[in-house]
């Protein structure tokens, strides 16, 4: 009885972990480009500090 496995070489393991690692890279860079993309704000709008009636309510809320 003869066995018909396909064995790969180390040095083929590796050209194909190395391919794989490659392009999980340029597809994370292109993710996060579009991420970057979505997350701009518009003109004139500041994404900093906002005191808003849940912040004021809890500074009421927090005096001792």
């Amino acid at each position: 009885m003869a066995k018909s496995e396909t064995k790969k070489s180390r040095r083929e393991f590796l050209k194909a972990a190395g391919v794989t690692g490659a392009a999980a890279g340029a597809a994370a860079v292109v993710l996060s480009g579009k991420q970057a993309e979505a997350a701009k704000l518009e003109v004139g709008k500041s994404a900093g500090y906002q005191e808003t009636e849940h912040v004021k309510t809890y500074y009421e809320l927090a005096r001792f």
